[in-house]
C-alpha cells in the first residue's frame, strides 16, 4: 500500500511540473501594472467607471481581495510582489532604506540606494534575466541600478537614459518633460510613464515589464478615499491601462501576452493626526526616541533599555490602536530589531479616523479641517486590501478567487514566464492558470 502512495505522489509531482514547465518563455510577454493606492473595496462598486479593468476581469481572472504585507506602504508591498516574501525577508520597511542620521536615534529614509543593497531576496525579474529573458521597468520601486533590468524608464528619468533617448528621438517626450520631470503634476508624470511603457512594449517586446502609476495614491492622500476626486483618478488610470493594452496589440503580442493589474495597498480616511514626536517631547523622551510616521503606523526608534518607557507613552493615548514590540514582529512579518537596525523597537498602529503625523507642536492630536487619506495601517485591516486582476495568455477565463496574498504574485509571474522561484512565502495561483 505504501508503494502505491509513493507512486501516486510521484505522478502528481510529474504532472505539476508538466503543467508548469520550467522553460523560459522567450516568445511571450508578461506585464505587471501597479495602480498605487487602489483599494479592493473601490472595485466592488459596480458604478465605478473603469471599463478597461472590468473587461480584463470578465475575460480573465480576479481575486476579490488581496492581502498586503506590513508595513502597508508602497515600497515594501511592491517588493513583496516581485520577491514573494514579506518585509522580514526582503528587507524593505519604508519607501527606501531606513538609516541612522547622526549619532542620535534620528532616522531618515534613503530611496536612492542600489537595489542589490536594498532588496535582500531574489526577485522575479532577476530570475527572468538570468534565464535569458528581457526585462523592463517603468517607475517601479526599490529597483535603482538593478542589474536584472534590461530596459528602464525610472521614477526620475534622465536625458542620458536609453529609453529616454529613444523617446526624445521619436518626439514622444520633450527635453523639458525630462529635465523638469519632478516639477510636473502627477497626472502628467503618469502620462509620460505610460508613454514610456507603451514605447518599450512596441519597440522592445520585453518578456517581463513592471509598470507603476501614482496618480490615485496622490489623490487619495490629498482628498481622501471614497471621494469624487478619487473616482476621477481611477477613471484616468483605467484609460492608461487601455493604452498599454493598445500598445500590446500594436506590437503584435496580443495572443502571447499576460496582463496582471494589482495595487500595493488600500486607503483609509482620517480627520485627526497623532503627533508622536510631540508626545515623546512631552514625556521627556524626545532626545532618546525618534518616531518615523507612516500614516496609519509609526516606527519608533530607541535603545532597547528605553523601549518600555517609550511604549508606555502611547498606551491608552487618543487615536492609538496598538503598541507592538519585537515579540509581535514575527506574526506581523517584520524583522527583529536586534538583527536588522531598520526595524523599530516600538511599532504604533492608529485607530480608524486617525493617522500619525510628523509635527512636534500643537499637542498630541491635531484635528484637521478637511479629510485626508492614509495607509500604513495593519495589513489585517480590510481597508488595506489591494486589487488583483489577470488576463490574457495562460489565464483561465472566469476564475474568481476569494482572497490571495500579494506574496503570491511573484511565483505566479514566474510560472507564466517559465522560470522557477526558490523558497517563498507565497504560492503559484494554479487556479487561475490554464495549464
Amino acid at each position: 500500500m505504501r508503494f502505491y502512495k509513493f507512486a501516486l505522489v510521484a505522478v502528481l509531482l510529474l504532472c505539476a511540473r508538466a503543467a508548469f514547465p520550467q522553460t523560459p518563455a522567450r516568445d511571450r510577454m508578461v506585464v505587471l501594472i501597479s495602480l498605487d493606492g487602489f483599494p479592493a473595496y473601490a472595485l466592488e462598486d459596480p458604478a465605478l467607471p473603469v471599463p478597461t479593468l472590468r473587461k480584463l476581469m470578465e475575460e480573465g481572472a480576479t481575486a476579490r481581495r488581496m492581502t498586503t504585507v506590513n508595513p502597508t506602504v508602497t515600497w515594501p508591498n511592491h517588493t513583496a510582489m516581485v520577491t514573494g516574501v514579506n518585509a522580514a525577508k526582503h528587507g524593505v520597511l519604508a519607501n527606501g532604506t531606513i538609516t541612522r542620521e547622526g549619532s542620535v536615534e534620528r532616522r531618515k529614509v534613503e530611496p536612492w540606494i542600489d537595489k542589490d543593497k536594498m532588496v535582500r531576496a531574489a526577485t522575479v525579474y532577476d530570475l527572468a534575466h538570468r534565464a535569458g529573458l528581457t526585462t523592463a521597468q517603468v517607475d517601479w520601486v526599490a529597483i535603482h541600478k538593478a542589474p536584472g533590468i534590461t530596459f528602464a524608464f525610472p521614477e526620475v528619468p534622465s536625458a542620458d537614459g536609453l529609453i529616454e533617448r529613444e523617446m526624445l528621438e521619436r518626439g514622444m517626450v520633450s527635453k523639458a518633460d525630462i529635465d523638469q520631470f519632478g516639477r510636473k503634476i502627477i497626472v502628467r508624470r503618469d502620462e509620460v510613464w505610460t508613454n514610456a511603457a507603451a514605447h518599450i512594449i512596441r519597440a522592445h517586446k520585453p518578456n517581463l515589464l513592471l509598470f507603476h502609476l501614482l496618480t490615485l495614491d496622490s489623490t487619495h492622500h490629498t482628498y481622501g478615499p471614497r471621494t469624487l476626486a478619487g473616482t476621477v483618478a481611477m477613471a484616468f488610470l483605467d484609460s492608461q491601462v487601455k493604452r498599454i493594452l493598445e500598445a500590446i496589440r500594436e506590437a503584435g503580442m496580443a495572443e502571447k501576452s499576460t496582463v496582471v493589474v494589482v495595487s500595493d495597498h488600500g486607503f483609509k480616511a482620517y480627520t485627526k493626526q497623532i503627533q508622536a514626536a510631540a508626545m515623546l517631547d512631552a514625556a521627556g523622551l524626545g532626545a532618546k526616541a525618534f518616531a518615523l510616521p507612516e500614516g496609519g503606523s509609526a516606527l519608533v526608534y530607541c535603545e532597547r533599555g528605553d523601549a518600555a518607557a517609550v511604549g508606555k507613552v502611547f498606551e491608552n493615548a487618543e487615536g492609538v490602536d496598538r503598541v507592538a514590540g519585537p515579540q509581535d514582529y514575527a506574526a506581523l512579518g517584520l524583522p527583529d530589531p536586534d538583527k536588522d537596525p531598520q526595524s523599530p523597537r516600538v511599532l504604533l498602529f492608529a485607530k480608524s479616523g486617525y493617522a500619525f503625523g510628523g509635527g512636534r507642536t500643537g499637542g498630541s492630536v491635531v484635528t484637521r479641517t478637511s479629510q485626508g487619506g492614509g495607509h500604513g495601517y495593519a495589513s489585517s485591516d480590510p481597508e488595506m486590501d489591494a486589487i488583483f486582476i489577470a488576463s490574457g495568455y495562460g489565464i483561465r477565463k472566469g476564475a474568481v478567487l476569494d482572497r490571495i496574498r500579494n506574496v503570491d504574485v511573484a511565483p505566479t509571474l514566474a510560472a507564466l514566464l517559465g522560470v522557477e522561484m526558490g523558497k517563498v512565502d507565497g504560492r503559484i495561483l494554479r487556479e487561475i492558470l490554464t495549464r
